[in-house]
């Protein structure tokens, strides 16, 4: 399946880009972020969110959207 994984904040400095499509034949978040651990070794070490169809989900969660987002912790005021 390809999947489009779409980069905010400080995590598109990490992977040099805003978005990639990749074709990831698994069907949990968790698989994908440990691919791209891998693609991206220093993305480990930021903290983030994920989200799926407009909502954000566990690591455990299937995968159920042809894109997923990486989102950095929002500060509110």
């Amino acid at each position: 399946m390809k999947i489009k994984i779409r980069y905010f904040g400080m995590l598109t400095e990490v992977t040099g880009c805003e978005e990639e499509i990749i074709d990831f034949p698994e069907v949990v978040i968790s698989e994908l972020l440990e691919m791209l651990f891998i693609k991206y070794p220093k993305l480990k070490d930021k903290k983030f969110q994920v989200a799926q169809n407009n909502e954000l989900v566990p690591f455990k969660t299937k995968i159920s959207s042809k894109e997923i987002v990486l989102l950095p912790p929002f500060s509110g005021g």
